[in-house]
């Protein structure tokens, strides 16, 4: 990574940046792809490397540098937009997997008339799921518990 002298001004430069940094750090080959929209930076990396590594289990080392970069992206200023890390496609992947679990959650609630717990996971993929379920007759959705084990239940409403 670069000294604080030659430190990119903009920042989905300094996503970027960091991005290649831990790419080398990891010993990781990897072209970085910056897209920047009116709502997000997207910085994602494609190669022939397992990207497994930088994924991590569960998702967390991906969803820790996503922090670290949007920390780096926007240190000093008060403009802000998303910043999001992909790597290989994981986080595609990863929503429909969450939003087919959310599906059968729903189905299960209204089947049985209890609350399904899911796993838990990161703010980013419990929102998938809410948002996944918002229009679905008949369920609700809210999260409970503490992080890391923070959670989305999928309970039936109750009808009055």
């Amino acid at each position: 990574m670069s000294g604080a002298d030659d430190w990119p001004q903009e920042p989905a430069e300094r996503v970027r940046e960091i991005v290649e940094g831990v790419l080398d750090e990891l010993d990781l080959d990897g072209e970085v792809e910056i897209r920047e929209e009116d709502d997000r930076i997207t910085a994602s990396v494609a190669g022939d490397d397992d990207y497994g590594l930088l994924i991590g289990k569960r998702g967390q080392t991906i969803d820790a540098l996503q922090l670290l970069a949007y920390q780096a992206a926007y240190r000093g200023m008060r403009e802000r937009k998303r910043v999001v890390v992909d790597a290989a496609g994981y986080r595609e992947r990863r929503r429909e997997t969450l939003t087919a679990r959310a599906d059968r959650a729903a189905e299960q609630a209204l089947s049985g008339s209890e609350s399904v717990e899911l796993d838990p996971m990161s703010a980013q993929e419990r929102r998938v799921v809410h948002e996944h379920l918002k229009e679905r007759a008949g369920v609700e959705t809210y999260s409970e518990g503490d992080e890391p084990h923070r959670c989305v239940v999928v309970a039936p409403l109750v009808s009055e």
